[in-house]
């Protein structure tokens, strides 16, 4: 993808898991790519390893995010990756402050850094922004309350947020499917895995160009694979597919 040579991203949450194999995509497309996260030596691993940059910070405070942005200067994507859980137990029994800590990250991180990225993207009337959700904000049968609704959250504003910028800026929110991360290490074996190279081909894709059309859709990344998409995206359109909607008979 020779499109993408050049260009700068930035991968929140990027020095492990989903984060860290976005981010060597996007490198490998021959993205300059800033990763960021809380620990030091991850972040900096990552960037060193795709000759990339590396912040270091937290992207719920607003001064870490908006420090990142003042150090990096324009960019072309965004991926607000960053995202947490709040642990195990009863959601009635989990402190406040331990449920509320998974939407700072997985809620207000994204607003924050699609704050931050949004003005100058205007400015040069380029840019695009993938979020990452998540299947959890809309399968039944979940019992983790606030992961589930953060990631509901960040759908509905990944969604919101594409009609507020009309044509002008592409946002895209993407499930990566069930991957095997230090998040997910305790799950049973016999889960539906999905294999760690579709978000990043996803993202990739969405990067290029192709399928701004589909801004504001929500695209998951093991069925909606770019090869498929491209023939699908008129179809996607006339009937409102890729989008959670309260449909009645």
């Amino acid at each position: 993808m020779a499109e993408l040579a050049g260009q700068r991203a930035f991968v929140t949450g990027g020095g492990r898991g989903i984060g860290e194999n976005v981010a060597r995509e996007l490198g490998a497309a021959g993205m300059e790519v800033a990763v960021s996260g809380r620990t030091a030596d991850q972040v900096e691993g990552v960037a060193s390893a795709i000759g990339g940059r590396a912040l270091v910070g937290d992207v719920s405070k607003r001064e870490d995010v908006e420090r990142w942005f003042a150090e990096l200067g324009p960019i072309d994507l965004l991926v607000a990756n960053a995202g947490t859980a709040s642990g195990e137990g009863l959601p009635w029994e989990r402190e406040p402050e331990v449920w509320w800590r998974t939407f700072e990250v997985n809620v207000l991180g994204v607003h924050l850094c699609c704050s931050a990225a949004i003005p100058g993207m205007l400015e040069r009337d380029a840019g695009r922004i993938v979020i990452v959700g998540s299947g959890s904000a809309y399968l039944p049968g979940q019992s983790e309350t606030a992961y589930t609704s953060s990631k509901a959250a960040v759908c509905r504003y990944g969604e919101t947020l594409a009609h507020a910028l009309g044509d002008r800026i592409p946002v895209f929110v993407i499930s990566p499917g069930m991957v095997r991360t230090e998040m997910t290490a305790g799950f049973p074996d016999d889960m539906p895995w999905t294999p760690r190279e579709c978000a990043p081909r996803l993202v990739r894709a969405l990067a290029s160009g192709e399928f701004d059309a589909l801004s504001g859709r929500y695209l998951h990344a093991e069925h909606d694979p770019p090869e498929a998409l491209r023939g699908r995206i008129g179809e996607i359109l006339e009937h409102d597919w890729n989008a959670i909607r309260l449909r009645r008979p």
